[in-house]
């Protein structure tokens, strides 16, 4: 095993959570950016929360050998209720993972003036090669797409940063909506992103070889979502008069200096997507792998095939009520984790 695993697991990490959402600044600014000055505590408290769970489940997973989100599932509350989670979180997987296709589509009509079929098939087409590889595969698009993701935010980030004064007053002036439900919208939006994280750090059990592998892995992962976080709420905290009303707020920021700027970030928006769909297409395909005995590319390309069908649906009201519930359901399982992981030393 290799001793730059816990990288391999960090990336995986970071590359199911940063969506589109995420990335696009849209998420950044609903949960933290309203809050002003308060949001960039609200960063660091979900960053930390990032990190501990992250780890968490990673040394969990490790210490009893499960290889999938459903086991852990049913060491916690047993098989009776696992099954009814089990069966919603395979619902938020699969219109997490179509979603995705249809971004992607979005993408390609809004930004290049290309048909939004082409957009799903693309996607469909590299998220199906990914697959057939498995958690290798997984592994090899992370390492390298999260790095460039990293990098690039952070130099966009950067640039406002660097080239406009901060002024904590005017920052200050953003908070209207209370003292401390910055708090409540941090542990929210931590929970809101579990699920998917839940589902993909219990399926790389191979890329684990230890409890510090396990634990490094999830505190770097962790570090790196809430600087990419952080490089989003800034400018957009800056900029906010300018951005604060838009959908797409890091497409304007890209701008900043640069007419052009909007174009690459399109592209950094569609690795995005692309990430968080591999992690998603794969949490699935492991989970009903073992329910259908199907050779692992017939299931990739069945799955695959269905999802550019479903992609052309609208998904947003299925998402609105089910998002919030999953992100309730998430705790629940990892504050159950978490005392199990402290009060029996060999957990669940």
């Amino acid at each position: 095993m290799k001793n730059n695993s816990y990288i391999k697991i960090a990336s995986i990490y970071v590359g199911t959570i940063i969506g589109a959402g995420f990335a696009s600044g849209q998420e950044i600014m609903n949960f933290f950016g309203k809050f002003g000055v308060n949001g960039l505590i609200g960063i660091i408290i979900a960053t930390a929360l990032f990190c501990l769970i992250g780890s968490i489940i990673l040394v969990t997973a490790h210490t009893n050998g499960i290889a999938s989100y459903n086991e852990l599932l049913e060491k916690i509350f047993g098989k009776r209720i696992s099954k009814i989670i089990d069966f919603l979180i395979i619902l938020f997987l699969i219109a997490g993972y179509c979603i995705m296709l249809a971004g992607s589509g979005a993408i390609f009509e809004e930004q290049y003036n290309i048909n939004a079929n082409i957009g799903i098939l693309f996607m469909a087409v590299a998220t199906f090669i990914t697959f057939i590889f498995s958690v290798k595969g997984l592994s090899a698009v992370n390492t390298v797409i999260v790095p460039f993701l990293l990098i690039s935010i952070v130099y966009i980030g950067a640039n406002v940063i660097l080239h406009e004064d901060i002024c904590i007053n005017t920052l200050k002036q953003i908070n209207t909506t209370g003292n401390y439900k910055f708090i409540i919208s941090s542990v929210t939006y931590v929970g809101y992103n579990m699920i998917p994280a839940l589902v993909i750090l219990t399926s790389v059990g191979s890329l684990v070889d230890s409890k510090k592998t396990a634990i490094k892995g999830g505190v770097l992962g962790g570090l790196f979502l809430g600087i990419l976080a952080l490089f989003i709420l800034m400018p957009s905290l800056i900029l906010y008069n300018d951005i604060s009303t838009l959908e797409l707020p890091m497409l304007n920021i890209s701008s900043y200096s640069d007419s052009r700027g909007k174009y690459l970030y399109s592209i950094i928006l569609w690795f995005a997507m692309f990430t968080t769909a591999i992690g998603n297409g794969f949490g699935i395909i492991t989970r009903v792998k073992p329910i259908f005995n199907l050779e692992q590319k017939k299931l990739c390309f069945l799955f695959c095939l269905l999802s550019i069908f479903l992609a052309k649906f609208g998904f947003s009201n299925l998402i609105m009520v089910l998002y919030p519930v999953f992100g309730y359901i998430s705790f629940l399982i990892i504050i159950c984790a978490f005392l199990k992981f402290v009060f029996k030393r060999n957990a669940i």
